[in-house]
């Protein structure tokens, strides 16, 4: 996928930006990289990031967008800030903190597993993928693979890695605001199931008979 210097550097000045947060919440840069599993958070973070950059995702509203789940957009945003903060002062105040490093390093685990399941299909989708709920020009059903058992790889993975950056910091208040994100992500896959379903008819309500939504026997 063709990427664009101007993309790019917004990626990864975002991220930077955002990583400011959680080393503002543990005092400093010295404090946060002191110990090797929020170095290790760092890490990958920024290698998402770059991977990211080669995905081919966007934001564009393409042919058709339902507008009106714009307001997930702004509740992941909140959410989001505050993860990238909260757990990190938690965990440096120590306050309601879960068990120690072992802890630490199942987060970081976790968030790297899921940090891959949420670009997986993004790079599948392509062109295809937006971060807004939207039909895209010549946008086709993908029904294989990851697709062929899940319907939304990649916001299972978006839950996996926000729980595992906030057990990164071994934070309960963490853990609390990533089951915050459920009510919006489901309002979200019901718009985006909609849009779909509008589009595609027949052919989407098949593949959604054969397939789950999140996770295979439950969702």
């Amino acid at each position: 996928m063709r990427t664009t210097p101007g993309m790019a550097f917004f990626t990864l000045a975002g991220t930077l930006a955002y990583l400011a947060l959680p080393i503002l919440g543990w005092g400093g840069i010295g404090p946060f990289f002191a110990h090797p599993a929020r170095t290790a958070l760092a890490v990958v973070t920024m290698a998402l990031a770059i991977a990211a950059i080669f995905s081919g995702g966007n934001i564009s509203s393409g042919e058709r967008e339902d507008r009106g789940n714009r307001w997930v957009l702004a509740a992941f945003g909140v959410l989001g800030l505050l993860s990238g903060f909260v757990p990190a002062w938690n965990d440096r105040i120590g306050f309601w903190t879960i068990d120690g490093d072992a802890m630490r390093w199942f987060g970081v685990v976790l968030y790297a597993a899921g940090g891959v399941l949420r670009l997986v299909p993004v790079f599948i989708l392509g062109r295809r993928f937006s971060g807004l709920v939207a039909i895209q020009p010549g946008h086709t059903l993908v029904t294989t693979g990851l697709y062929g058992v899940i319907r939304h790889p990649s916001y299972l993975g978006l839950v996996v890695s926000s729980l595992g950056w906030v057990l990164g910091f071994r934070s309960g208040v963490g853990a609390v605001l990533t089951l915050l994100m459920i009510p919006p992500l489901v309002a979200r896959i019901h718009a985006e199931e909609a849009l779909l379903h509008s589009q595609f008819g027949a052919e989407y309500d098949a593949y959604r008979a054969r397939t789950w939504k999140m996770l295979p026997g439950l969702y």
